[in-house]
């Protein structure tokens, strides 16, 4: 009895674990956006800005430090002269205080450059959570398409073996001979690849799926199924128009132009190297002091402070920092210049996705219709086939006929559906 118990114990966690669980578009794009791996990454660099911020901010603000001290020291220099050796020993406990009162704007700029910094992480953040929304529901539209493929695939199979099962009844009848057993035998056993490869593809997409949802070793699957919308829908904005939106709203063009600023403050970082610089020290502590001198010893303590104020001036480092600073404007330079190529790939992007929007809008409504055609051509064949009127060839090919149809319709359904999404992740609002 105890055995059962723990194997059941052990035994039904993992088969609840394997559970499938069945999502909705709106649940796999929620998971995903909690989730999703990427995401969870722009999470953490949002932390990691903060403490680069927090890094910043310290080097205006007080420094304080605590030091003590403990020192025995003897001097045997006087041995010679016929004098003792003198020992002595002393203690101090300081604190110490520093603060920069000018810096030539080089603290200024350090924080800036921090602040700006902390905004990155936000279209760091929003880059992924668009990329994610864009990949989810692709995938979710894969899983559907692959079940669709699939089904086709399934009823071609029957449909021939329905065939083969008539072919040989015909046969045993008389009225058919062994060439066209053997035809349908063929023609049923070759869409067994086809049914193979559509059951691999739905497992595949599921895994893309799962994958982007980081969901673990729990199986997830999709509800629902294509469906052809009405009337293509018109694009949500010209082309001009998205890529006035995508040149003001995409996160990664956003972020690219916040480290613009950035590197703009660098620049003038580097250019205060060997600039003139002022800072307040000073330290408060007591200091105890004793001696064992061939006199008498002494043994005194106190108070003991100071303060004052300091001027750096590196007027001359070898050209160290002239250096620096032709580095740091090189380095802005280049992220102009990828601001410049960010922007006509953004064009790039655009384009291609009305393209593909427009290209799957136009097979659509080339092959509406078609299918419906494509059905009543094949029970045509079939019944002409059945009155001796229709020869086999004709019947395979008006069924190869609805296969495709059937086929390139729920693709195109699918790339309509992808090349919407795709164009609003060009614009840089996909999921807002």
């Amino acid at each position: 009895m105890k055995i059962a118990l723990i194997l059941l114990l052990v035994i039904l966690p993992t088969v609840c674990a394997a559970e499938t669980r069945l999502l909705t578009l709106d649940q796999a794009i929620a998971i995903a956006m909690d989730k999703n791996r990427d995401i969870e990454k722009a999470r953490e660099y949002a932390q990691y800005v903060q403490g680069k911020y927090v890094e910043e901010r310290a080097a205006a603000l007080p420094q304080l430090q605590l030091n003590g001290t403990v020192l025995l020291s003897k001097d045997e220099t006087q041995i010679t002269s016929g004098a003792a050796a003198q020992q002595q020993f002393g203690r101090t406990v300081d604190l110490t205080v520093s603060q920069p009162l000018y810096t030539w704007g080089k603290l200024n700029a350090a924080i800036r450059a921090a602040e700006v910094g902390l905004k990155t992480a936000d279209e760091q953040l929003r880059l992924y959570r668009q990329a994610a929304y864009r990949d989810v529901v692709a995938a979710y539209l894969d899983v559907q398409l692959a079940r669709e493929l699939s089904r086709l695939a399934v009823e071609n199979r029957s449909q021939k073996q329905r065939h083969l099962d008539e072919a040989t009844r015909k046969f045993t009848a008389g009225v058919a001979t062994d060439y066209d057993v053997l035809a349908a035998e063929v023609a049923a056993q070759n869409t067994q690849p086809e049914v193979i490869r559509s059951e691999n593809s739905i497992r595949m997409a599921r895994e893309q799926l799962r994958f982007l949802l980081a969901s673990g070793v729990q199986d997830v699957d999709v509800v629902g199924t294509l469906e052809t919308p009405a009337v293509a829908r018109p694009l949500p904005a010209s082309y001009d128009e998205a890529v006035k939106i995508a040149s003001e709203r995409r996160p990664e063009l956003k972020d690219l132009r916040l480290r613009i600023g950035i590197y703009n403050e660098l620049v003038t970082i580097a250019g205060t190297d060997n600039k003139p610089r002022l800072d307040m020290k000073g330290g408060v502590g007591w200091h105890w002091a004793s001696a064992d001198n061939p006199g008498p010893a002494w043994d005194v303590n106190g108070a003991a402070w100071n303060v004052g104020v300091y001027l750096s001036f590196p007027f001359f480092d070898g050209f160290r920092t002239s250096g620096r600073v032709t580095q740091a404007r090189s380095d802005l330079r280049t992220k102009q210049i990828e601001e410049t190529k960010l922007l006509d790939s953004i064009s790039l992007e655009v384009r291609q996705a009305e393209f593909s929007y427009l290209e799957a809008t136009e097979i659509l409504k080339a092959l509406s219709g078609t299918v419906k055609q494509a059905e009543r051509l094949v029970q045509m064949a079939e019944k002409g086939y059945e009155f001796g009127v229709k020869i086999r060839l004709e019947v395979d090919d008006a069924q190869v006929n609805l296969l495709q149809a059937r086929s390139n319709m729920a693709r195109a359904e699918r790339d309509i559906r992808v090349a919407l999404v795709n164009y609003l992740w060009s614009m840089g609002v996909a999921g807002e």
